[in-house]
């Protein structure tokens, strides 16, 4: 068991997200597998975040309504940390939650089309969002490959347990993520001694490239499109399968939707189809035709829409799927 830290200072403060905004449906995504970084409850989220070296907490409680938003968030510390970089933070809290974006245009564009239209009217204002580090996020893309939901899950506490740490604040305890020098200097042996099989040389190599090559997400964010993919086509373990959740994850490229994985390809061919299994050629040319440049964006909120329902009411082909 990894020794608590306790984070006893905080920073508060307002952030005002542009409207329309939907707290719950932007900071909570159902499609996500759990994690122990992570509590939510209606209208309230907290998370663990590394950043700039060192570990923080952060509440965000929704103060507004969709029309007029509001979000306090509360930001702690170990240690008192200066005030400009409790406002970095915050600045990145809005960066990674996409809280400034303005999709006016893509309600105009898309707001009439029959499938998208009442996931819009029920989730209106909702954001793309990854409240973690573009390195953090290649964690989670990697214990995703070729897994279950429920091994995925038991690969990243396995690597929480041993290279993480757990946090307490605001009545909260969490895991928090490691720095990428942690797995560097593990070596292959012991990770594969965590079930992660072979992701233990991908997980070793991606952390390479941010400790000695010196991976700089923020430059990364101002990239063209073309050029961005290229750059993360380049990282290691990183494919056609997994480049298009680094492109709308993490950098917010509404239209990243070029390949369909096998197990999403059957949750699409229900949701534009409703027939069992549709080839993902057919699949890709529907969403371009339907939504164009919004493709990403307009099936997201379709694709959690569909898992929102499912956290009232199982839906019984998506469990087959799931098997979390």
């Amino acid at each position: 068991m990894n020794q608590i830290k306790i984070l006893k200072h905080h920073f508060d403060t307002i952030l005002f997200p542009t409207a329309p905004f939907h707290f719950d449906g932007t900071v909570y995504k159902p499609s996500h597998f759990p994690s122990t970084d992570v509590a939510y409850e209606e209208g309230k989220y907290w998370r663990t975040m590394r950043f700039e070296d060192s570990v923080f907490g952060m509440k965000m409680v929704n103060q507004g309504t969709v029309e007029e938003p509001e979000v306090s968030v509360s930001v702690y510390s170990e240690k008192e940390a200066h005030p400009g970089q409790y406002q970095r933070i915050c600045r990145e809290i809005e960066y990674r939650f996409d809280l400034k974006a303005d999709l006016a245009a893509f309600v105009d564009d898309c707001g009439g089309d029959d499938l998208l239209k009442p996931a819009l009217q029920r989730w209106r204002g909702m954001r793309v969002s990854a409240g973690e580090s573009l390195y953090e996020f290649l964690v989670l893309a990697t214990v995703l490959q070729n897994a279950t939901v429920r091994r995925s899950v038991q690969m990243l506490e396995n690597l929480f347990n041993r290279f993480g740490s757990v946090v307490s604040f605001d009545r909260k305890e969490l895991s928090a993520y490691w720095p990428p020098e942690a797995i560097v200097q593990a070596g292959e042996q012991e990770l594969r001694d965590l079930k992660v099989g072979y992701r233990a040389k991908t997980l070793i190599r991606q952390a390479q490239e941010f400790v000695n090559e010196g991976m700089d997400e923020y430059s990364l964010r101002v990239f063209p499109s073309d050029r961005l993919k290229a750059e993360l086509l380049d990282l290691y373990g990183i494919g056609p399968a997994s480049v298009w959740y680094l492109l709308f994850g993490v950098f917010k490229r509404y239209d990243a939707l070029e390949y369909v994985s096998p197990w999403e390809q059957k949750i699409y061919s229900r949701l534009l189809f409703d027939q069992e299994m549709v080839d993902a050629e057919v699949i890709l040319g529907e969403v371009e035709r339907r939504w164009g440049k919004w493709k990403m964006l307009a099936v997201h909120y379709i694709f959690e829409d569909l898992f929102w329902q499912r956290k009232t009411a199982p839906v019984p082909w998506l469990e087959e799927l799931i098997r979390l």
